[in-house]
């Protein structure tokens, strides 16, 4: 076995990565404090050309060494706003139609292997606070929320690789229900 040169990759330019379709998938990050979880994102929201990213409240924006440590350039990649209140990132959304989902513990909470978009064209899914969560005010805005379902002593996952797990799920099931191979 042999690891591929970075030239094998077949990875795209950035003129190339903003001209590619982009899945119907945004992600918001409610006051997520940790500039290296920032950085993650971007990165994973890059790897599966996710349409972007919403930074709200206290979560830390680009330019910053400490977000560009972990996101290796893909603050210049991926389109991102911002919005001072999560709520008004969230109705925004609404208004260009997309389904919004909290990726959080609460009651009646979809098991994220079971979650099905249906014929959805757009969603949204919100990422909370380290140590809070999701605020209770975005909480009553979502359309839903999923679960990612934890066997462990501990039941809670560092938001960067809840990332990861819900972006690889979700833009696998686009995938298939496009009839695309991931």
């Amino acid at each position: 076995m042999k690891i591929k040169k970075y030239t094998e990759l077949n990875r795209k330019t950035v003129n190339e990565f903003r001209e590619s379709e982009k899945f119907p998938l945004v992600i918001v990050l409610d006051n997520v404090r940790s500039m290296h979880n920032v950085g993650s994102v971007f990165r994973t929201a890059d790897a599966f050309l996710i349409s972007g990213i919403w930074l709200c409240g206290y979560t830390p924006k680009p330019p910053h060494r400490d977000i560009q440590k972990t996101a290796l350039g893909a603050t210049e990649t991926v389109e991102w706003k911002y919005a001072e209140k999560t709520t008004d990132a969230v109705l925004a959304l609404k208004q260009e139609g997309y389904k919004i989902y909290a990726i959080e513990q609460v009651e009646k909470s979809i098991p994220l292997h079971e979650f099905s978009s249906g014929n959805m064209r757009k969603i949204a899914v919100i990422f909370g606070n380290e140590v809070s969560g999701i605020d209770a005010e975005v909480l009553k805005l979502c359309d839903g929320s999923i679960e990612i379902p934890q066997f462990g002593m501990k039941h809670s996952l560092n938001i960067s690789v809840a990332a990861g797990i819900v972006l690889w799920e979700l833009a696998g099931k686009t995938q298939k229900t496009n009839g695309k191979k991931l």
